[in-house]
């Protein structure tokens, strides 16, 4: 057993002062098999703590249905930071931001048309015990208090920046005391007055979370609390990065610097992000300060931290490492832990490979999905579908006069077609693009493919349903009588390909190869050529790519793939160049940003 808890102006573990030096690692951005490296990196820098968030729609993806194996096995995650002798803080808030799809939330919650969100909420909370009597009972027996490595855990993310109930944040505190925790419970803000005065609980640690100048930011955290350890939950010495804007980039000097700084001043910090890791899938979510400026997040979780995407060290770890090493009254030190830094992963570029076979998207609906019949085109939460496309079909009369075509509310990528033909896109981001077309006598049938690009994750605009969220008009005409089939490419063995790759291409579109591999290696997929779509090894989804940049590669972490051959699967919505992909050794994060 282990007491860990905020005496004066200090932390104490088991009677003696402890300055908290944590790291940021996300096990649902990392393969299980590589948890043990990151980990053991973190400790061979200098840390003494680990520090994750717990993505809520990572963990009940369907309402009722758990999944706690895999990537999601947050209790073997725990078993390893403690064996590795590092203390553990968990925030398994509802809402944990992240840059994740939705902040964590579950997107089935918007099913309920009159859902409110991160408040006192009945049908909200409900379902936040539903989640806490699962997940709770689950980290209970790795609490310091029981022998176990976790000595913190958050109420709620940031809350400050979203909201002022305070009856929300006590019931979330009782929901989890409630439930067996027993280690310190905490708070955490960006260091303004508004901010703090929302998202504090009386009775419970407040810590602060920037990126720079730490004296002013902890001097506004004293105002609101006189006596308590200062620490910075999150030490932001990193950033993400959105689709077309400039891959994100930090001085290691500057971040050592500012790192120096709180621990001469007594402090504890945690960076976010030391390893940031790689939003697979269609984990990654989106920003929209004001309701109309949407901006999705990246693939890659890069972050420009101390570890990058695949795990080694950059200049920020050696920057990082040597500032720990200065510091005195540290009890980790670097020199106590140099011979625990792991090998590097090996790397192999293996070469060209020529998408083989195709299939086409618009033949094999049926096969890939069950249609839903609705008078109005519903979204995709309506559907019982929280990630990837989703495609709309109703059948216009004829003929009519070129007319504009209105999709009001599109979350976030439309694709249009008229009798199979590509008329043109219709994307949130870029409120003046339209689509007109003429319909010939006979009538025409309307297809809208809808990609959801990532749900917004923070800020006021949370409530972001997904596809077609209002209607669509042809013109002053409401078009009504859809068919609808969701598309969460969560299994992708049911595709059907036919010969071989064509160039032309009118749709969307699959292709698949087979990649031969003697020796399984961590890599890299350059999708230069290729214009936006997602890719899959061996049925896992690696993410989106998409030539906007700055993120040209998707990486392959070697435990996708196997010895022998390896499926590797191309969904494409454009078009591309040539018919092949090409495996590389080496990342590429910072390409020409595209204005397309």
């Amino acid at each position: 057993m282990g007491i860990f808890e905020a005496r004066g102006d200090q932390f104490i573990y088991d009677h003696e002062p402890i300055q908290l030096i944590s790291g940021a690692v996300h096990y649902f951005r990392i393969v299980p098999e590589y948890w043990r490296d990151r980990l053991l990196k973190l400790k061979a820098c200098g840390f003494n703590t680990v520090e994750t968030y717990v993505p809520w729609n990572f963990h009940e993806p369907k309402p009722g249905k758990f999944r706690f194996g895999g990537m999601a096995d947050i209790e073997r995650f725990l078993r390893i930071a403690a064996e590795l002798g590092l203390h553990v803080i968990v925030r398994p808030s509802p809402y944990i931001c992240a840059e994740w799809e939705f902040g964590g939330l579950p997107a089935w919650l918007l099913a309920d048309s009159d859902m409110q969100l991160r408040c006192h909420h009945k049908p909200f909370l409900d379902r936040v015990d539903a989640y806490y009597d699962e997940l709770l009972p689950r980290l209970a027996p790795f609490q310091c208090t029981k022998g176990g490595p976790i000595i913190a855990m958050q109420i709620e993310n940031e809350y400050g920046s979203y909201g002022n109930d305070g009856r929300y944040l006590r019931y979330l505190k009782d929901a989890m005391i409630r439930r067996g925790v027993e280690v310190l419970l905490f708070t955490s803000d960006g260091p303004t007055d508004a901010l703090l005065q929302g998202g504090s609980v009386p009775g419970v640690l407040a810590t602060a979370n920037f990126g720079s100048s730490p004296a002013s930011s902890f001097a506004k955290l004293r105002e609101y609390e006189a006596e308590g350890p200062l620490m910075c939950m999150e030490y932001w010495n990193g950033w993400f990065d959105h689709w077309g804007k400039p891959h994100h980039t930090r001085d290691a000097e500057d971040v050592a610097a500012v790192f120096g700084e709180m621990l001469a001043a007594g402090a504890s910090v945690n960076f976010y992000m030391f390893h940031g890791g790689t939003n697979f899938g269609f984990c990654s979510g989106a920003n929209a300060q004001l309701h109309d400026h949407y901006e999705p997040t990246a693939t890659s979780y890069d972050y420009d931290a101390p570890l990058d995407e695949t795990g080694q060290p950059t200049a920020k770890y050696g920057a990082v490492r040597e500032a720990i090493a200065r510091h005195a009254g540290v009890s980790f030190t670097p020199a106590v832990n140099e011979g625990l830094m792991p090998a590097p992963a090996e790397r192999i570029a293996y070469g060209v490979l020529e998408m083989q076979e195709q299939g086409n998207l618009f033949g094999q609906l049926d096969a890939l999905s069950e249609a839903v019949r609705s008078t109005v085109p519903l979204p995709m939460e309506k559907v019982g579908q929280s990630c990837g496309f989703i495609v709309y079909t109703t059948r216009i009369s004829g003929p009519r006069p070129m007319e504009q075509l209105h999709v009001q509310e599109v979350r976030d990528r439309a694709l249009v077609f008229v009798n199979e033909a590509f008329v043109g896109v219709i994307e949130r981001a870029e409120k003046e693009q339209t689509v007109s077309f003429e319909v010939p006598a006979g009538g025409a049938e309307l297809r809208i493919v809808v990609e959801n690009m990532g749900r917004i994750n923070y800020g006021p605009y949370l409530k972001d349903r997904k596809g077609i969220t209002e209607g669509v008009r042809l013109g002053f005409q409401f078009l009504f009588d859809w068919s609808i089939h969701p598309l969460p490419l969560e299994d992708v063995s049911a595709i059907a390909y036919g010969g071989a790759a064509a160039k032309e291409q009118k749709q969307p579109f699959f292709c698949r190869a087979h990649l031969d591999v003697e020796r399984p290696a961590d890599t890299f997929i350059d999708m230069s050529g290729w214009t936006k779509g997602v890719v899959f090894v061996n049925g896992f989804n690696l993410g989106r790519y998409w030539n906007r940049g700055p993120q040209k590669t998707l990486y392959v972490p070697a435990p996708l793939l196997r010895e022998g051959a390896n499926e590797i699967i191309v969904f494409e919505l454009h078009g591309s160049t040539e018919r092949v992909i090409r495996f590389t050794d080496s990342p590429m994060l910072d390409g020409d940003v595209k204005s397309q």
